[in-house]
C-alpha cells in the first residue's frame, strides 16, 4: 500500500507541473488563433493547476499515521482532495458551457490551421498525463484522471473543428463539440462526486457480500450468531468493520482468540483489513446494540 501512495503521489506532482506549463502555451495558443475552446481550456486549466497542487498535497497528507487528532489516519484526506477536483471540475465545465454557449449566438472566425496543430499537441501533452494515472483507484486520482480525460476530448473537439473549417466554413462547431462535451464531463462529475459523498456518509462498500459472509461466518465453530455489524469505508480502499460475535456457553477461555482470528481472516477475504470484534455469550443483554 505504501508503495501505491508513493506511486500516487508522483504521478500527481508529474501532472501538476505538466498542466501549469501547458496551460501557458494554450493561452498564448487560444489568442493566436482566436478559438474559444483553446482560450477557454487555457483558462480554466490555470485554476485546474492550483487545484491539482491542492490534490498533490492532500494525497501527500494522506500518508501520515494515525495520531491522537485522527485516530483512523489521514487517509480520508485523498478522498477530499478527490472531492475538491470534481467540485473544480464541475465548475469549469459550467465556464465552458456559458462560452460556448455565447458564441453560438455570436460565433467569430478562428485559424483553422492553428487550431488543428494546437490539438494535435494538446492530445499528447493531456495523453502523457492521462497514461501515468491509468488505472488509478483512489477517488483524488479518478477525479484528476477524468479532467485530463475531458481535456483530451476536448482537444479532439478542437481538432475535428479545425479540420472542417478548414474546407468549410462553420465557426459554430468549434462551440458546440465543447458544449457536447462539457455535458458529458458533468454527467462523470456527479457520479464521481455521488461515490464519494457515499463514503463521507459512511455507506457500506457495494461490492459487499453480506450474506456470503454470513454464511462463513456462523460456520466458525463455537459462533453461535453475530449483531451490531457496521461497516464503511475510510477512503473507498481501506475498509472498518465493527460486529458483536454471541458464542456458544462453556468456550474454554482459549478458544476465544482462535475465534477471532478466523473472523479476521474471513474478512480479509472481503477486502475488509480493520476489524474490531465485541465477544458475547448467549443470553447476554447488549447495552450498545441500536
Amino acid at each position: 500500500m505504501h508503495r501505491h501512495d508513493h506511486s500516487s503521489e508522483k504521478n500527481l506532482a508529474f501532472v501538476t507541473i505538466l498542466n501549469f506549463v501547458f496551460a501557458v502555451i494554450e493561452l498564448i495558443g487560444g489568442v493566436m488563433t482566436n478559438s474559444v475552446a483553446i482560450l477557454s481550456d487555457a483558462l480554466h486549466d490555470f485554476g485546474d493547476s492550483l487545484s491539482l497542487g491542492i490534490s498533490y498535497y492532500l494525497q501527500r497528507l494522506s500518508k501520515k499515521k494515525r495520531d491522537a487528532s485522527y485516530t483512523y489516519g489521514y487517509r480520508r484526506f485523498s478522498l477530499l482532495g478527490g472531492l475538491f477536483m470534481s467540485a473544480v471540475l464541475a465548475l469549469g465545465s459550467i465556464y465552458v458551457c456559458t462560452e460556448a454557449i455565447a458564441r453560438l449566438y455570436a460565433p467569430e472566425p478562428a485559424n483553422a490551421q492553428g487550431m488543428l496543430y494546437f490539438a494535435i499537441f494538446g492530445i499528447l501533452v493531456n495523453g502523457l498525463a492521462a497514461l501515468r494515472l491509468r488505472g488509478s483507484h483512489g477517488h483524488n486520482e479518478k477525479a484528476v484522471f477524468l479532467h485530463f480525460l475531458e481535456d483530451i476530448l476536448g482537444w479532439v473537439a478542437v481538432g475535428i473543428s479545425g479540420i472542417v473549417m478548414m474546407f468549410i466554413e462553420v465557426p459554430w462547431l468549434d462551440p458546440a463539440l465543447s458544449l457536447a462535451i462539457a455535458f458529458w464531463v458533468m454527467w462523470n462529475v456527479f457520479r464521481n462526486l455521488k461515490s464519494v459523498l457515499q463514503i463521507f456518509l459512511q455507506q457500506s462498500p457495494a461490492e459487499f457480500d453480506r450474506a456470503n459472509f454470513n454464511n462463513q461466518l456462523i460456520e466458525i465453530p463455537g459462533v453461535q450468531s453475530y449483531h451490531d455489524l457496521h461497516l464503511w469505508s475510510l477512503d473507498g480502499e481501506n475498509h472498518i468493520m465493527t460486529l458483536h460475535l454471541v458464542l456458544e456457553n462453556n468456550l474454554e477461555f482459549g478458544v476465544h482468540s482462535g475465534i477471532k482470528r478466523n473472523v479476521r481472516s474471513i474478512a480479509e477475504k472481503f477486502g475488509i483489513h480493520h476489524v474490531t470484534i465485541e465477544l458475547e455469550a448467549q443470553n447476554e443483554d447488549c447495552v450498545s446494540c441500536d
